[in-house]
Formats: structure tokens, sequence, C-alpha cells
């Protein structure tokens, strides 16, 4: 019996320790566990996997996605990062640039700037095509030129006071439609996500004056097509006191995690430690610093559980990218099945 649970703890939690970490093996293929069938089942999958969307605030969504292998998981992590597509500046028609700033800067600067355009709603540009057209190319103009405030006081010393459009913001860059677009998208509202994005610095005399051609591409060709700032997974913690941890003990476990992880209720007068959110814990190891404690708390995690955060740059919803994502990997299995029908059989 005492082996049947040391194998559903294989299986299940990956445990930390106090010098390593245990279960950390892979699993992917049938017969890994003596006594376990892990042949592929769709009904037992079906009936065990689940997605539970936890909440999206500030363009960040958090996500658990349940019943799942880590292949599965890093996939999604991986597509969300280099695979959904996004609108991004590509070329840069510099006529005129008399800042700081040397043109290749210019250039890498207004390619890092998310652009507000949905990409489902144009075609990838052919390869070596350089004019694009209303259906794969977004253009965008930069045009600003620094002057002195005749007004501004002789003590003055502030260059927000001294000087117009001394700052270049994103806010600058306007949409010029190209062909019929402004037919295409009656309603478009084309511009970058943030206004605010500092550009460059002029002085009296000095001026930018660029048109920028965007395209559509993916985060793998570069990372400026990336849709999301950030894409990552953890395991849902587990944390199990083996027995009860009272008073002064409840109190010093209560520091070692992370606030919230721990709470400390009063019964019959005794403080007793029980865990209030796992999930809030990031597994630091200061339990193993006390020897009062180290042997009494194990810390573990859910092998199958993955707890997804996705923050979106702002250019689609994080909801969108996730199923973007979804239907990339379904078009990526199914071209796979059909490279099976092809292959044929002896």
């Amino acid at each position: 019996m005492a082996s049947r649970r040391s194998t559903d703890e294989m299986r299940e939690r990956v445990v930390l320790g106090e010098f390593g970490v245990r279960n950390v093996h892979s699993t992917d293929f049938p017969g890994n566990y003596p006594g376990y069938n892990d042949a592929w089942d769709q009904q037992r999958f079906e009936e065990e996997f689940r997605v539970d969307v936890v909440g999206e605030e500030d363009g960040v969504l958090e996500f658990d996605m349940v019943g799942i292998d880590a292949a599965i998981a890093n996939a999604f992590r991986r597509i969300l990062l280099a695979e959904v597509p996004t609108m991004a500046v590509e070329k840069v028609f510099v006529y005129n640039n008399t800042s700081i700033v040397q043109d290749e800067i210019l250039a890498h600067r207004l390619g890092l700037i998310p652009i507000r355009a949905d990409p489902r709603l144009f075609e990838y540009r052919n390869q070596g095509d350089e004019e694009g057209t209303e259906i794969d190319t977004l253009q965008f103009q930069l045009k600003i030129k620094c002057s002195r405030n005749p007004q501004a006081a002789k003590e003055s010393s502030d260059p927000n006071e001294l000087y117009f459009n001394h700052k270049v913001y994103s806010k600058h860059m306007t949409w010029v439609p190209l062909g019929n677009q402004t037919d295409l998208f009656p309603d478009a509202d084309f511009r970058p996500v943030h206004d605010d994005i500092l550009i460059a610095l002029l002085r009296p005399g000095q001026e930018i004056d660029v048109l920028m051609h965007c395209v559509k591409g993916i985060g793998k060709d570069h990372a400026k097509f990336s849709p999301v700032a950030t894409a990552s997974y953890r395991l849902l913690p587990d944390i199990t006191l083996l027995q009860p941890i009272e008073d002064e003990a409840a109190e010093t476990l209560q520091k070692c995690f992370s606030p919230g992880v721990i709470e400390i209720q009063n019964i019959k007068g005794k403080k007793v430690a029980r865990v209030a959110n796992a999930r809030l814990d990031t597994f630091g190891r200061e339990v193993f610093r006390h020897e009062g404690l180290k042997n009494l708390v194990r810390l573990a995690r859910v092998r199958n559980h993955y707890i997804f955060s996705v923050e979106s740059t702002g250019i689609l919803p994080p909801d969108v990218l996730v199923s973007e994502a979804i239907k990339i990997l379904m078009g990526k299995c199914q071209r796979f099945l059909n490279e099976l029908d092809t292959v044929p059989m002896e």
C-alpha cells in the first residue's frame, strides 16, 4: 500500500526538498509507472481536461489549464511568443532627420512601438514586394519640427516652456491610408497602442520627417512582432502540513511564505497554522532553514495543473491571443495528420 502511495505521488506531484527536487522525470510514453496504463484515452482526457479563467485585468489574463502534459503547455507558451501574428513597422523611409538620434536607431525604436491594428484584417506581404498594397501594408507618417516658444520667460530653463515639439511621442504618428483603405476600414482607428512612448528629443531647428510601412509578421522572425509582453506558466503549488503547528512555531511558519499563503487560527486558545491559499506561494526555501519546521511541511507542485499568465502588448486582448494560439496549434496538428495520410503504407 505504501508503494502504491509512493507511485501516486510520483505521478501527481513534483516535490521540492531541502537540497533538490523529486519526480521531475518525463511521462511521455505508456507504461512508465508499474501497475498503471498510461496509454492515450481520449474519453478520459476529455473528462479530466479543463480550462479555468481566473481573471483579466489591465491586459493580463490568468487562467488554469488542467490535465495536460508539460509539452502541450510549453507549446501554447511558445506559440504565444513567436507565432501569433501582429502588425509592426518593417520599413522606415527617412526624408529628413536632423535629431541626434541616428537613422538606424530611430528606425529600430519605431519598429518596437506596438501598433493597434488587428492582424487578422491583413495578408502577409509577398517577399520582395517593396511598395505594399492596401491588403498587406499600413502606412504611418511622423513629421515634426522643434521651435522656440517666443512667449517663454527669459529666466526660464524648463525645456517644456522654452520649446514647442521638443519631445517626439508615438502620438505624433499618423495613419496615412493606402489605396482604398478608407473604404475597406471605415471605422478603423489604426494608431500606436500607447500615445506616450518617447521616440526622440529635439531642439530648435531639428526635425524628423519619416514614412513607415507596417506589415504582418510573427515573433520568430523578429521580436517586434511578438503580441505579448510576457507569456509564462507555473505549476500549481501544493503545501501540506504533516502535523499541527501551533503558537510560536505557527507564527514562524507564516513568515516563511508569501503573504496570504499561511493563516493563523485561534482554536481553543491556541494559535494554529493552516494553509489558506497555496496558489500565492512562490516556493522560496525559507522553511528549510528552521530545524523545527523543515520536516513538518511538504512543498510540492501539481504535475498537470498549469497556471498561465498572458500579458498582451495591447495590440489584441489576451483572451483573443490565447484563442488564436489554440487555432495555430490545431492547424499544426492537422498538418501533421495530413502528412501521415500521405505516407505510403507498407
